[in-house]
């Protein structure tokens, strides 16, 4: 269980501030690389956080095991003045920082993963508010592209991206769903070994909820996207899913007071049940035998991934 977790990285964000020496303190132990950069444009400052927790086997120290990274992908985890606390649209965040702190313990105790997982996500309580059909969404005071240059690490080998998945009529269930894996440009067929992990973790049928080309493109091309949950596949050649935590009717972004706990943890828990069946091998987003027949078949769609 992650509850723990999930609230202290709540009470850690919840803030009028971002205070960076408690995030050191707090996500900080031998061995674990952590990086916290500060980005400052006339919309607000953005922190943006990632934390390297080694595997047993893992690339960072010459092994072999594969990497995975997991990113908490949104607007903002606020929008202060306007909104007093943390709005929907930090769940993706809070999931990925629990996670990462479940993780960083786990190390702590000696109970290693064999793979690397690189953890990823942006903090601003000072974000905007965006409209959007049928809800209004947060906008993040840096562009798309610098979140993904800042986010997406060239030693991920496969990604998982959670994201608040609740402003729209796509996906009308309370928990988490997956999308379809997503790699270079081509939409996957749903990975088998995630939807297992899936029913697992919340002993329920699984969750997928559906995505279009126009998600998979960039932002900023004047196409509409269900949300920015999938940005990180628009700068990688690794394969990624995305982690949508959801709602029954359609939630504002802004919204606050509007986080369940527990569907936070379901999705974070989820998050590191990945990491430990990709790191050994027994766990794929895809199949690289019928990805490469596809492309034999119907040439590359990486342009996709680019502005035209």
């Amino acid at each position: 269980m992650l509850l723990r977790q999930v609230l202290d990285v709540v009470d850690l964000l919840d803030h009028p501030c971002l205070p960076e020496s408690e995030f050191r303190q707090v996500f900080s132990a031998p061995g674990v690389r952590l990086q916290l950069d500060s980005v400052e444009t006339e919309a607000g400052r953005t922190l943006f956080f990632k934390l390297l927790i080694p595997g047993r086997q893992g690339r960072s120290s010459g092994g072999h095991a594969p990497s995975l990274g997991i990113i908490g992908y949104l607007g903002g985890i606020g929008a202060r003045p306007h909104r007093i606390g943390l709005v929907s649209d930090a769940d993706g965040c809070i999931a990925a920082l629990a996670a990462g702190l479940k993780l960083l313990e786990m190390h702590r105790r000696e109970d290693l993963l064999d793979g690397d997982v690189i953890v990823t996500t942006h903090i601003t309580n000072t974000a905007r508010v965006k409209e959007h059909y049928p809800v209004t969404f947060m906008e993040s005071p840096v562009s798309p592209e610098i979140r993904n240059r800042m986010l997406v690490d060239e030693h991920m080998e496969a990604i998982i991206s959670i994201d608040t998945t609740k402003g729209n009529r796509i996906i009308n269930s309370r928990g988490f769903a997956i999308s379809p894996t997503v790699l270079r440009g081509y939409i996957l067929r749903v990975s088998e070994d995630l939807l297992q992990v899936q029913q697992d973790v919340t002993g329920r049928l699984p969750a997928v909820f559906a995505i279009t080309t126009q998600d998979i493109t960039p932002y900023g091309n004047g196409l509409f996207h269900l949300n920015s949950i999938l940005q990180p596949a628009t700068a990688t050649a690794a394969p990624v899913v995305g982690v949508g935590i959801t709602s029954e009717t359609a939630v504002s972004g802004a919204a606050t007071g509007a986080s369940q706990a527990i569907d936070i943890e379901q999705a974070a828990r989820f998050a590191v049940e990945i990491a430990k069946g990709y790191g050994r091998g027994s766990l794929r987003f895809y199949d690289p035998e019928e990805f490469a027949r596809l492309v034999a078949l119907y040439g590359s769609m990486e342009h996709l991934q680019r502005l035209p």
